[in-house]
């Protein structure tokens, strides 16, 4: 049996949602139309649907920081499946969503995009607590 490439069906499922969202490209205002596609979609998500979509809507997320912000597609240290940017910031895409649909617009993934400019803008410091 052929090895799938992860990356490809990360972007298929990318690709899936930007058609459904009716967006023309991966940019800032995709995810803004995506903060309100969260929204109204937050109560009426079956928590046995929730898994699913929270990987579909992440994928999306996810493959807007790869093209506006020149990230890439990368696992995190705890082995999670994110963006890398700058080869210092890696940003998980499938935990903003979940937060967006646990907490509402208080963590919007519009309001986080934005401000990933700022944060690329500061270098991380090393944890003190490792």
């Amino acid at each position: 049996m052929p090895e799938t490439n992860p990356l490809t069906s990360l972007l298929a499922a990318a690709e899936a949602v930007r058609q459904q969202l009716r967006v023309n490209q991966f940019d800032a205002e995709a995810v803004q139309r995506l903060a309100e596609f969260i929204e109204t979609q937050r109560p009426i998500i079956k928590e046995a649907d929730r898994p699913g979509v929270v990987t579909a809507l992440g994928c999306f997320l996810g493959q807007c920081l790869v093209e506006t912000y020149r990230g890439e597609w990368a696992t995190g240290r705890d082995g999670t499946t994110g963006v890398g940017i700058n080869d210092h910031h890696f940003f998980n895409p499938f935990y903003r969503v979940s937060e967006q649909l646990t907490k509402g617009l208080a963590q919007s993934v519009a309001l986080f995009f934005a401000d990933v400019p700022q944060r690329l803008a500061t270098k991380p410091g090393r944890k003190s607590w490792m």
